[in-house]
């Protein structure tokens, strides 16, 4: 039995060298198996971000009769917390626990954050809803229980992935630490996927008991992902070891970040980039469901088509880098897609084409790839000396602040227009129920314009230094 199982293991870690994205990262101190195994914690990540804002913001506008606008606030909570990113980045980098580890304590910390909000998500959207005896409970517990699950998952999330990236990049030697990168965000997407597909399955008979028993699912195999993880990844030694090294304090370390490499320029093109690729996020299952009448199962599917593009996206820009490509043409590439994508969608509604949806889908999904793995592999080159947690926690932070502004104004466009329409307040040819949705997808190819005009001084930087 051993040598069967010694013989699968090496099949699986030769397969994974050739056919897995970023696999070169391996090395000898760190090979493909722990390094495969510390990416689990970016595939619980994944789990809740298709929760947040995929499989719940769908039940909850059709199924729970939840207001758009209250959908999207919900799911634009977390932003609250995203911000701090760059601070948890910079704390890990510098923390002495009493074990000696500096970044396994606040992975544990975002890990049970992240379980108590998935505990009692259930439980508080039944009551948001309204439905059966939580009709006679005051307005306000639906709105605070469920505003405070949202906002204890999206924390727990932050803190994990941002230090949880660290670690990984700890762990690798300093030429591959952005492909080690590049490779949990590849296995944060097959997360998406794998997640997306099972709860479409679980919710295809949608009831409020089958909805507590996904999501409370959800939170303990969150903590079983996370543990894995970790499970002897980061060492004590190397961490008695900096004791005594004099850091910096963080707006020493902030102010050494952004005055190399047009960081503030960089960090615009990614709130830029992200509003345009994320502000359809609430919206896109709602439409296929309301105008294309696809059911919740596949109207799930939709976040899996969605993340199998992105990771489509990640791995051709992954194997275009590799060769010495420059990361801001590829996220400017990235930016491009996105235009003919949300012209899919639009005319996928006055089409009554499921199909042109579903490419449109994946474009979006394959454009938002490159461009992300654009901006974090120039976020990794640009990085100064020890400040990959700052580094990765501002660019996290600038990435979470404007998906969640994007999320939160993409709801609340949608339901403005709707509210206009239905006062009758616009011009006839705009009347229908296509229209809330597309002012917003066409918003967003606004926003791409704007992220390729940005973009435009860095590319000629990257000119004039080649």
């Amino acid at each position: 039995m051993n040598r069967v199982t010694k013989k699968l293991i090496q099949g699986w870690s030769e397969l994974g060298s050739r056919y897995l994205p970023f696999a070169d990262a391996a090395s000898a101190d760190l090979p493909l198996s722990r390094l495969l195994r510390l990416s689990l914690f970016q595939v619980s990540v994944g789990m809740a971000l298709v929760l947040l804002v995929g499989t719940l913001n769908r039940v909850m506008i059709v199924e729970l009769h939840v207001p758009a606008s209250i959908v999207s606030v919900m799911i634009s909570l977390p932003i609250l917390f995203a911000p701090f990113r760059a601070l948890i980045g910079f704390r890990s980098d510098n923390h002495q626990s009493a074990l000696g580890w500096r970044r396994v304590p606040y992975i544990w910390m975002g890990t049970l954050v992240q379980f108590g909000g998935l505990a009692i998500m259930p439980f508080a959207l039944l009551v948001l809803s309204g439905g059966g005896q939580s009709s006679q409970a005051p307005v306000w517990i639906g709105w605070a229980a469920s505003g405070l699950a949202f906002l204890f998952v999206g924390a727990g999330v932050h803190i994990t992935q941002t230090v949880g990236l660290a670690l990984a990049t700890d762990l690798a030697p300093v030429e591959a630490q952005p492909k080690v990168v590049g490779l949990m965000y590849v296995m944060q997407l097959f997360g998406m996927i794998i997640s997306a597909l099972i709860f479409g399955l679980a919710l295809e008979q949608f009831s409020p008991a089958r909805l507590i028993q996904v999501i409370q699912a959800s939170a303990v195999i969150t903590i079983v992902l996370n543990v894995i993880a970790l499970w002897k990844q980061e060492t004590r030694a190397q961490v008695r070891s900096r004791v005594n090294q004099t850091e910096p304090s963080f707006m020493q370390s902030w102010r050494t970040f952004t005055t190399g490499g047009h960081a503030v320029r960089r960090l615009v093109v990614v709130g830029f980039g992200t509003m345009a690729f994320s502000m359809n996020d609430v919206l896109l299952e709602p439409y296929g469901g309301e105008l294309l009448k696809m059911s919740v199962s596949a109207t799930t599917a939709l976040t899996a088509t969605l993340a199998i593009g992105g990771l489509w996206g990640f791995t051709w820009a992954s194997r275009v880098l590799s060769r010495g490509s420059d990361p801001f043409r590829m996220a400017t590439l990235g930016a491009y897609v996105g235009i003919p994508a949300f012209i899919f969608v639009i005319a996928a509604a006055p089409l009554q084409a499921t199909i042109v949806f579903i490419i449109g889908t994946f474009l979006i999904g394959f454009g938002g790839g490159l461009f992300s793995h654009g901006t974090l592999t120039a976020t990794m080159n640009f990085a100064p000396a020890d400040q990959r947690g700052l580094a990765l926690g501002a660019w996290g932070a600038v990435q979470a602040s404007a998906a969640g502004i994007a999320v939160g104004l993409g709801g609340v466009i949608r339901d403005l227009v709707v509210a206009l329409e239905n006062a009758k307040l616009l011009p006839e040819a705009l009347n229908g129920p296509a229209i809330g949705y597309s002012l917003v997808y066409a918003l967003e190819i606004v926003l791409l314009i704007a992220t390729i005009l940005a973009m435009l001084p860095l590319l000629r930087a990257r000119s004039s230094c080649t």
